[in-house]
């Protein structure tokens, strides 16, 4: 009998090495996986802007969403590019597995995007480009498609004697430049009506001091058009301050409470309004998939729309007005 005692005791003792090795197998894969490492750079980090507040909501939810270690940095004004190439720089020597990048000027930013993917950095661009095809996606607006659609509805409203007015933000900006293009393909033949283009550089009180300056210069002008959150808002509080609503119409970009309030108070006849829940999102999305080797579009519109006092309280609209409700992405994806 003692001699059938050591097989049964050496299977038990092989079975026990087994057992453990396979729980040893189990545990490791259990261990949480590396965050992956993301640094965000936008033009500007403002919370009295809702467009730059959204989009950066959207990025850090799929941050959490995606277990990626997400850091945002930002100059102080949209137009600092010189400061954005900084920190662009002081992004890439902390190494991370990705930069997305709102890229601040066309052309300026462009040495600074190259040596990101130059240091093999998987490089995302988020609302906005530069002049080169350097990036492993883009995300944005199709800021061309847009405007146009502004150009389109302004002429409804135009006349015989018709004037109009455009305050960009920043000049050298690509989304200034592309919607600045498409608003005059929308208008087509009634592009000769545009007497002046002022930039405001992102700040709403340059775009009110500038619109006071037109109407003084221009005092025939009729129609304004704002082309981002900061010009569209600071142009209509000069034209509600100056009397002007019934005179002059003014379709803006982008959406804010403010934005909404006056175009339900008619200083605004139409806005054009961004996804920029969807555009962080899916920034952020799109960077971890090229990250993991993924399979990335190269070009994702993030979408754009067209809201006037009379479709503003429709269901879908209201969603795309108050995108803090987290609607858009769900029913993008």
């Amino acid at each position: 009998m003692r001699k059938h005692k050591h097989p049964i005791i050496i299977m038990f003792f092989l079975l026990c090495i087994i057992v453990s090795c396979i729980v040893m197998i189990a545990l490791g894969s259990l261990k949480p996986e590396k965050p992956i490492k993301i640094i965000y750079i936008p033009k500007i980090i403002d919370d009295t802007n809702e467009f730059w507040s959204v989009l950066i909501g959207g990025a850090k939810m799929a941050a959490k969403e995606y277990n990626v270690d997400l850091t945002v940095m930002a100059p102080d004004a949209e137009e600092d590019y010189e400061m954005q190439n900084k920190l662009i720089e002081r992004a890439i020597k902390q190494n991370p597995d990705a930069i997305a990048l709102s890229p601040a000027n066309y052309t300026e930013t462009t040495e600074m995007a190259k040596k990101v993917v130059q240091n093999k950095i998987k490089l995302i661009f988020i609302d906005s480009a530069v002049d080169k095809d350097v990036e492993d996606a883009i995300i944005a607006t199709d800021n061309f498609i847009a405007s146009k659609k502004m150009g389109e509805f302004m002429k409804k409203f135009v006349n015989k004697d018709t004037k109009i007015a455009i305050v960009g933000h920043v000049k050298t900006a690509s989304t200034a430049i592309e919607r600045e293009k498409g608003l005059r393909a929308g208008l087509g033949e009634d592009e000769s009506r545009i007497v002046k283009v002022v930039f405001c550089d992102s700040a709403f009180d340059k775009a009110y001091s500038l619109t006071e300056e037109l109407l003084n210069k221009y005092p025939d002008i009729t129609m304004i058009a704002g082309l981002n959150e900061y010009s569209s808002v600071g142009a209509a509080r000069a034209v509600k301050a100056l009397g002007f609503t019934d005179k002059i119409k003014v379709i803006g970009f982008d959406s804010s409470i403010e934005e909404v309030e006056l175009l339900e108070e008619g200083v605004f006849q139409g806005i054009v309004i961004q996804k920029p829940f969807n555009m962080g999102y899916l920034g952020i999305e799109a960077a971890v998939k090229a990250v993991k080797g993924e399979n990335v579009l190269k070009n994702v519109d993030s979408g754009s729309q067209l809201i006037t006092k009379e479709n503003m309280y429709t269901k879908e609209n209201q969603k795309l007005l108050f995108p803090f409700l987290g609607s858009q992405t769900w029913e993008s994806r």
